[in-house]
């Protein structure tokens, strides 16, 4: 055999493994934590990528971000590697062949952008069909890496430059940067106007987003404008409910209920100016409500003591982009914030079970150099249901007991 193919032959085979013995010790320490915690995550996760965790003052609170996987925030914990793991991670389709319409790997705050229907589209091509045969999502938002401009303990940033053709044929170019940054206590207290105790443990941090035009030419109403989407991938449960504060002041319809068809009414409640969706996995359906409407919170209580809440930038007097897979809709009369619950396709498949927190921004329309940001932050509440309970009303306007009760047969 020749030399140079020899050495060639040795390396490869030391190469393999090498990853072979990567892979049983990732295996072995994966056994050191039991499946949901974060720590059996973590694990996971360090096989498929050069994850960054960042920290809060404590320790206890610790976050996984993914360069590789477009700059998700993959899961979080309260408590340590032994806690709970508190992001849906989707296992199986890590080592699964592409999907040509998501893959979707799980994370708890993911950045997509919009909008997904109507005539300026970026998930469907000029002149096809609006339904899920025709619907694919952008490699750039799915599953191309992104770079990391910068890292330490607290945060992260990230940039994807990218090009975009939307249903209208426009081609959009464009940079996405995402700064990723963790939530010390007092910022949890000052932002949501509460008071933690010993009694309750949290994580939460702020992911600020921002689309730049790198195009000669600005987006308007003619070109079709896009927009930031933050989507928070959670794990369902029978239990679960989704909690979306609303202005009840204001006139006309509350939400957008048939994205995907009309979602059955007893799958939603609406009380006291907030409006209760079932986060059981079980039922694909998705609601949004629009700017006039929402507030800039949302949330969800899994019904086994874990509350979540996302805050969000929103702009009442901004334009929003209709999402609805329709083009024969005004474009530029959309939602604010939605949420998503999933369930079986009708091709008899199914995406996750998961359920969706999500805030999108307003419409990018941006002259070639300017920048538009969006602000979405999280935050993760476990320990005395009493306290729990008190944040809730504090924060969302409504009880667990409420929450708890309201699609009891």
């Amino acid at each position: 055999m020749d030399l140079k193919y020899l050495n060639s032959f040795i390396l490869a085979g030391i190469l393999l493994a090498s990853c072979q013995g990567q892979r049983e010790m990732n295996e072995q320490e994966m056994e050191k934590f039991e499946a949901g915690t974060f720590g059996y995550d973590l694990n996971f996760l360090k096989a498929k990528d050069s994850v960054i965790v960042l920290k809060n003052k404590s320790g206890d609170g610790q976050l996984i971000v993914s360069p590789r996987y477009q700059g998700k925030v993959f899961t979080s914990t309260a408590e340590g590697l032994a806690g709970k793991s508190f992001g849906w991670i989707n296992y199986k389709a890590f080592d699964a062949a592409p999907d040509p319409h998501m893959n979707a790997y799980g994370g708890e705050d993911r950045l997509w952008l919009g909008p997904e229907g109507g005539k300026f589209s970026l998930y469907f091509k000029p002149g096809t069909t609006m339904d899920f045969e025709h619907w694919h999502t952008p490699p750039a938002i799915d599953t191309e890496a992104w770079n990391t401009v910068s890292a330490s303990d607290k945060k992260v940033s990230l940039a994807k430059p990218m090009e975009l053709q939307n249903y209208a044929g426009t081609l959009l170019k464009l940079t996405v940067t995402r700064d990723i940054e963790v939530i010390e206590n007092s910022g949890i207290e000052s932002q949501l106007g509460i008071t933690l105790t010993d009694s309750v443990r949290s994580i939460a941090f702020q992911t600020t987003n921002a689309i730049i035009n790198t195009d000669i030419k600005e987006w308007n109403e003619q070109t079709g404008a896009p927009c930031l989407w933050n989507l928070d991938m959670l794990t369902p449960s029978p239990e679960a409910v989704i909690v979306v504060p609303y202005r009840e002041e204001q006139a006309g319809k509350v939400a957008t209920t048939d994205y995907f068809g009309e979602i059955a009414a007893d799958r939603i409640r609406y009380t006291k100016g907030v409006l209760l969706f079932r986060a059981d996995g079980r039922s694909r359906g998705k609601l949004g409500i629009g700017p006039q409407r929402a507030k800039n919170i949302a949330g969800s209580y899994d019904g086994n003591n874990l509350l979540t809440i996302t805050l969000f930038d929103l702009d009442a007097r901004a334009t929003y982009l209709n999402q609805e897979w329709t083009v024969n809709k005004d474009p530029f009369a959309g939602d604010a914030v939605n949420a998503y619950n999933d369930g079986p396709l009708a091709t008899g498949g199914q995406l996750g079970p998961f359920y969706e927190l999500e805030s999108v921004s307003p419409a990018a329309f941006l002259k070639p150099g300017e920048k538009l940001v969006h602000r979405h932050s999280v935050f993760h509440f476990t320990g005395s249901r009493e306290q729990l309970d008190q944040i809730s009303e504090k924060v969302l306007g409504i009880s667990l007991d409420e929450i708890g009760s309201a699609f009891e047969k």
